[in-house]
């Protein structure tokens, strides 16, 4: 299990800790997708402050989203509930992001999560597209990439990472999981009942 830990820092700045389980192996994959991440920079990608690698336990340091995640008010009923012009100003924010980590970066990002859950809000509810455990990156030249096993959250999961013989796995993974959070969005519940809800 993930733990997550808001703390203050001395110079007043909220930040949180998101603590790995820990690792198996040397921890150099870790240390090398951290390296990439951390070169992110914008507006609606959550901004990776610092980490940590001591032994086989790991942590990674982000700036604190004060509203928390998108699935706390899509699926609101009560004063949590956000307008539909706030909800498309989150959308075009989230596909800026996507777009970001596809074509803006040195090396391709796929995310392979995109889902309610992993998008933050800052006090603004300006989105964070968050969460890049299950990310791979691949050099912006190749259109199709290689995976040894699926990854992602059931119900947002595009088709070709469960069945390999209808087509290649690209970053239109991540597009179709854009659209299943458009749906939830849209229709305000989820995809999916929670009995059959399969996370990552």
């Amino acid at each position: 299990m993930v733990l997550c830990l808001k703390v203050n820092f001395r110079s007043g700045n909220l930040v949180a800790i998101k603590l790995l389980k820990e690792s198996k192996g040397n921890g150099q994959d870790f240390i090398n997708e951290v390296a990439t991440i951390g070169r992110i920079h914008h507006v609606n990608v959550v901004q990776l402050i610092g980490f940590c690698v001591e032994g086989k336990k790991q942590a990674l340091v982000y700036d604190f989203m004060t509203n928390r995640s998108l699935d706390k008010f899509i699926f609101s009923t009560g004063n949590n509930s956000l307008s539909w012009q706030k909800m498309f100003e989150i959308v075009v924010g989230v596909g800026r992001g996507i777009e970001y980590l596809h074509n803006g970066c040195a090396m391709k990002i796929l995310h392979f999560d995109i889902k309610p859950h992993n998008i933050l809000l800052d006090d603004n509810f300006h989105p964070k597209v968050s969460d890049f455990g299950l990310a791979k990156l691949y050099p912006v030249d190749d259109s199709i990439i290689s995976l040894t096993a699926a990854r992602g959250t059931f119900g947002y999961m595009a088709p070709e990472l469960f069945y390999k013989n209808i087509g290649n796995i690209s970053y239109k993974a991540d597009i179709y999981s854009f659209g299943m959070m458009l749906m939830e969005i849209v229709g305000r519940r989820k995809n999916l009942k929670d009995s059959v809800d399969h996370s990552s």
